[in-house]
Parts: structure tokens; C-alpha cells; sequence
């Protein structure tokens, strides 16, 4: 039986042939070729039947519609309304004849969904626009007088220049709105940014500049986000897809809500405007705007955030190079897990120096002599520890206290702990022939090593913390340095197991150390 399709303005027909599947589609090789820029190069298929044409989606972006209903797959009889994207035909007898429609046509049209890719960077001369894959730039049905279309370049040049002068996110932000407001008449203008899985409000400002009490609508921002597609509804409180409660109750007429894609395809967040007045509708041609400034913002966006990590990280290593060595304070800058909230325990070497006979030797000297005489002696002692990985824990009067395997460790922790203690001894010699050529007071110290499991984690008050270890291991080791005599190093048993080399060692008699009720083994390191 022939058919045809005729447009629901009246201005096309198309004749459709019975015997064989037609492909409608954007691309002039389909067999109904249409061009419109909410259709898919190739959208539907149809088929003829004895009672009109079975039709079937062709996973097009836009959609198929039976009488405003969206198929995947469905049958349409003469009189039916039949929509590919945006564009409606008529199903009608080539006699001109036709029957009941068999549901009720509504007159709305459909939602466009649109897929935006992520930005390409562009060459160095060109302005960065987004790229919005499987869909090419769309041509408006009316041609924007040059003199606009001119308007609407220098506007996103502009914008793109302004964004790039933000001093942080919150600004950047607040110039998003701004710029929105100056491109379209909107009566709300919401960024919201994902934290994790959840969308975060950041901003949300009404044409007068105050804050929006209006929620963005969830089923249409999760729909813009997941499936990375910009959003014109023209009538988004009917549309199914999108009949969330807040919309409806909000009085929504027309509304954009386009992703921000950054590099890499990653999703950012969304940008959402929408109007509640029935004459501030959107067009196509404000809705492709608002695809290339949503693209100019999110990389702005994802600039500015990247700058912040960065200043964040620069802020944290800075902090952890006063304690940790510099490789190890990249790492712990870098990674979000290396201190767990509250702490771990962690098996860790411990070293504990000591100045023997201070207290003695200070009183004999000026204050500032003091603080001279002990700066340079700790400042040669933290590099020592530094150059083998280690961790200053703190500084206990003329005391020092290092660690290796807090918050990360390696498997030859015990042995760089050695290697620097042994680094200490020779820089001090080379401290105290210094002194001595100037007629200044040498200093001798004594060392203690320890290995085993302790505490690792912030401790202290409200007021302030401090990242440091704690434990049995941390106290034996700080009494073994106690009992250890002027250039000595000595070590535990349980740190001698923990060395995969060593200098030769010599093991002592049994020592009864502080709150220990066994004697514990010693052995001292053989120079």
C-alpha cells in the first residue's frame, strides 16, 4: 500500500517506496535523507507493513517518537505523528486519506540532546572551542545576520580571555554567572561541580544578582553529567524524561543544562540556565552558544583547579621538607593516603643522638654562642639524616630523634638508619676539627638504634598536632642512646635482625635498660 510522509508544516513530502527497509538520516547517502541538526546520520529505519510502517531507532541521539512517545521500537498507521529528533511528519495514504490517530498528539516537541566531547587543545592562534563528537556544528533553519553572529565570536572571545584572569575558583565562578547573564536573558544561572559521585551547588545567582534559592533539577543535571550530553528543553515540566517534582513545582519553561567536559574527557560538573517565563524561550542558535561557552568554562575551570592542587601540594611538601627528606616529602605531598586519619601502626627504625656533657658546656658559654654552636652541629646532623631517606621526628633540647618507615617505608629502612648514624659520627669529626682550628668548644654525642612496630599518626591537642611515632620502640631506642658513651652507636637485637648488611658489630653484656624487666641485647657498631 503506498505511503507517504508529509512535514507537519505542510512544506515536504516524501514518497516511501514498499520492498525494502529506509534508512532516515542526516547523511545523503540515506534513503530519506533530512537535513536538521537534531538528527543522526543515520536515526531510524522503517519498514512497510499491510497497516503502516514498523519503525525502529537507530540509537540516534535525539530520539524517535510515535505520537510524542519515544521508541526503540515501534509501528506507526496513517494519521500518526511521527518525529525524528525535532523534526515531525505526518504518516498519511498517498490518496490523501487518513485514519484515527490511535493515542493523542501532544504538541510539544521534543527535548534536543546534544553529545559534547571534551576540548582538543587548539593551536596556539586559535580560541579553544568545544568539539561535540558524532554531530557536526548545526545550521540554523534562519541565518544569523553577519553583524551578530560577529557579536556572539567577539562575546566568547572575550570570555575566554576573562576567565583566564581569575585570582581563584570562587571568582572564576562568579564570572561564569556574570558572562552568562551578559550573553542570554536567563532568569537563573547554576554551576554545580562534582566532589567524588556527588554534585556539589557552587554557585547559583537570579538576574538581579542574588542568590537562587532554586534547586537545579537532579534528572536533568545526572542526565547532562552521565551521559556527557548538553540539554534545550523547551518545555522541560512535560517532558518525561525530565518530570522530576522540583521541576514541575518550580514552573520551569525552558531550560539549557550543558556538561563541562575538561581534558581527558573527564566530567566536571554541569552549567544550568533555565527561564520560568513562556516568552523567554531558548533557540537553537542560544543553545549552540551556550555548547562553546560551557566548553571555554570548564577549561578555565579545570585550569584554575589544577592550579590550586598545585599550590596546595607546594604548601604541604614545603610543610613536610622541614621533617621529611625532600624525595620523601614529594611522595607524601603526592599521595592522598600516605597519613591515614588517625594513625597506623607501621613497623619503623628509630634513632635517638644525644650531646654528651651539654648542659656543662653551655653554662660556660654566651647565649648566642649557644644557639650558633647547636644550629650548625643540627643543621649537619638533618642532612645526614635527610640523605638517607629519613624522617626528623623533633628536636629534644641538644636531642635529636629520626625515624624511617613512617608515613611510607622500604625494606631496607634499618640499613639506611645505620648509614646515616654512622654519617653523623664522621660529619661531626669534620664539625669539630672546624671548631677546634677556631678556638670554639667540640661537641661529642652518643647514638641509639632500635626497630620494631609503632604508633604513626597525629598526635597532640586541638590546638595543635603533630605527625610522630610512638611506642616501645620509640622508648627503648631513646634509652639505649642514653647509656651510649661519647661516639658510640649502639643497636638492639631486634634492629641487628632488621639489617640486610652492617659493619661488624660487637655484641655487649646484657643491659638492663628503664621500665624493661629483662635485660636487653645490645651490640655496638665496630668502627
Amino acid at each position: 500500500m503506498p505511503y507517504k510522509l508529509t512535514s507537519v508544516d505542510g512544506t515536504k513530502i516524501i514518497d516511501l517506496r514498499d520492498g525494502r527497509p529506509l534508512v532516515v538520516g542526516r547523511a545523503p547517502t540515506s534513503d530519506i535523507p533530512i537535513i536538521d541538526p537534531t538528527i543522526s546520520r543515520r536515526h531510524a529505519e522503517l519498514h512497510s507493513t499491510d497497516k503502516g510502517f514498523l519503525i525502529r531507532d537507530l540509537g540516534s541521539s535525539n530520539g524517535t517518537f510515535v505520537n510524542g512517545s519515544r521508541i526503540d521500537t515501534g509501528r506507526a498507521a496513517p494519521g500518526d505523528l511521527i518525529s525524528f529528533g525535532k523534526v515531525g511528519f505526518r504518516l498519511m495514504l498517498n490518496d490523501g486519506t487518513v485514519e484515527t490517530p490511535t493515542k493523542a498528539v501532544p504538541t510539544q516537541t521534543p527535548t534536543i540532546l546534544r553529545q559534547v566531547a571534551p576540548p582538543q587543545p587548539p593551536p596556539p592562534t586559535e580560541m579553544r572551542r568545544p568539539i561535540r563528537a558524532k554531530t557536526p556544528p548545526p545550521m540554523p533553519a534562519v541565518a544569523e545576520p553577519v553583524e551578530k553572529s560577529r557579536e556572539k565570536l567577539a562575546t566568547l572571545l572575550e570570555v575566554s580571555k576573562g576567565l583566564g584572569k581569575s585570582a581563584d575558583l570562587d571568582a572564576l565562578l562568579q564570572k561564569i554567572v556574570g558572562y552568562a547573564y551578559q550573553i542570554l536573558d536567563v532568569d537563573r544561572v547554576s554551576i554545580q561541580l562534582l566532589d567524588g559521585d556527588e554534585l556539589v551547588p557552587k554557585i547559583s545567582r537570579d538576574k538581579h544578582g542574588d542568590d537562587a534559592t532554586r534547586a537545579v533539577p537532579q534528572s536533568i543535571a545526572r542526565t547532562a553529567l552521565n551521559d556527557k550530553v548538553a540539554i534545550l528543553s523547551d518545555n522541560a515540566g512535560q517532558d518525561t524524561r525530565f518530570g522530576g517534582q522540583s521541576i514541575v513545582m518550580q514552573q520551569i519553561r525552558s531550560a539549557i543544562c550543558c556538561p563541562l567536559i575538561g581534558s581527558e574527557d573527564n566530567a566536571l560538573g554541569v552549567l544550568y540556565m533555565d527561564n520560568v517565563k513562556a516568552s523567554h524561550r531558548f533557540s537553537e542558535d542560544d543553545f549552540e552558544f551556550c555548547i562553546a561557552f560551557a566548553g571555554i568554562a570548564a577549561v578555565a575551570i579545570e585550569n584554575e583547579q589544577f592550579a590550586q592542587r598545585i599550590h596546595r601540594e607546594a604548601i604541604a611538601r614545603s610543610n613536610f621538607e622541614r621533617f621529611f627528606a625532600p624525595s620523601l616529602a614529594k611522595q607524601i605531598a603526592e599521595s592522598v593516603e600516605s597519613i591515614q586519619p588517625g594513625g597506623e601502626k607501621r613497623p619503623v627504625a628509630v634513632l635517638f643522638s644525644d650531646i654528651r656533657g651539654f648542659t656543662a658546656l653551655s653554662e660556660t658559654m654566651r647565649p648566642d654562642e649557644t644557639a650558633t654552636l647547636l644550629t650548625e652541629y643540627f643543621t649537619e646532623m638533618v642532612d645526614c639524616v635527610f640523605r638517607h631517606d629519613g624522617t626528623l621526628d623533633k628536636f629534644i633540647g641538644d636531642g635529636l630523634m629520626a625515624q624511617w618507615g613512617a608515613p611510607i617505608g622500604s625494606a631496607d629502612d634499618a640499613d639506611k638508619a645505620l648509614k646515616a648514624a654512622r654519617e653523623m659520627m664522621s660529619e661531626l669529626d669534620k664539625l669539630n676539627a672546624t671548631w677546634r682550628a677556631a678556638g670554639r668548644p667540640e661537641l661529642q654525642i652518643g647514638i641509639g638504634l632500635n626497630f620494631g612496630e609503632a604508633f604513626a599518626g597525629n598526635i597532640g591537642s586541638e590546638r595543635r598536632l603533630e605527625y610522630t611515632i610512638i611506642g616501645d620502640t620509640v622508648n627503648t631506642a631513646k634509652r639505649v642512646c642514653q647509656i651510649a658513651e661519647e661516639r658510640q652507636i649502639l643497636v638492639t637485637d631486634e634492629f641487628r635482625q632488621a639489617l640486610h648488611s652492617s659493619p661488624p658489630l660487637v655484641m655487649c653484656e646484657p643491659t638492663d635498660l628503664k621500665n624493661k624487666s629483662q635485660p636487653v641485647t645490645l651490640y655496638r657498631v665496630n668502627d
